[in-house]
């Protein structure tokens, strides 16, 4: 007799446990998601909920650009990786400036500026989680991964 009710017990408050994660869940997620429609960003911040700590990676992709949702997806987590891997490990930036000019029969001259940008990023960031996506207005999928930083109580 007691064997059913302790089973039963132990089943709600682990029922009740698992609805109140989920919950708390959505309601960050929905947060996050205001938070970005109110004042749209990308790359990557800190925040807080309760008394955890989270890295967000936000990024927003052309949907058009990517013949399936998989890889969509593969990219939008390859993308979000590597801004958490330049915020926690740093990047070494190089740029080169090539200013060509020619001048022309007539008299004129035309100038041509190219600009080589390269960033070298050494890292590997784990336990980086999809939370949620949705279309933006303009029609790009806007992605936030996230995982969490060391928290208050560590």
């Amino acid at each position: 007799m007691r064997f059913p009710f302790i089973f039963l017990s132990l089943m709600l408050a682990l029922g009740t446990q698992a609805q109140n994660y989920s919950s708390d869940c959505a309601a960050f997620t929905n947060f996050l998601v205001r938070m970005y429609n109110s004042a749209p960003f990308e790359g990557v911040r800190a925040v807080e909920d309760n008394d955890e700590a989270y890295l967000i990676s936000v990024l927003a992709l052309d949907k058009e650009k990517y013949k399936t949702e998989a890889a969509l997806n593969r990219v939008a987590s390859v993308k979000a990786m590597a801004q958490a891997s330049r915020f926690f490990n740093g990047s070494n930036i190089t740029q080169d400036m090539i200013i060509r000019t020619s001048e022309k029969s007539d008299g004129t001259s035309d100038t041509e500026i190219i600009e080589k940008i390269r960033e070298n990023s050494i890292g590997y960031v784990k336990a980086l989680e999809q939370l949620t996506n949705f279309v933006r207005k303009d029609g790009k999928q806007v992605f936030i991964f996230i995982t969490p930083l060391a928290s208050k109580n560590d």
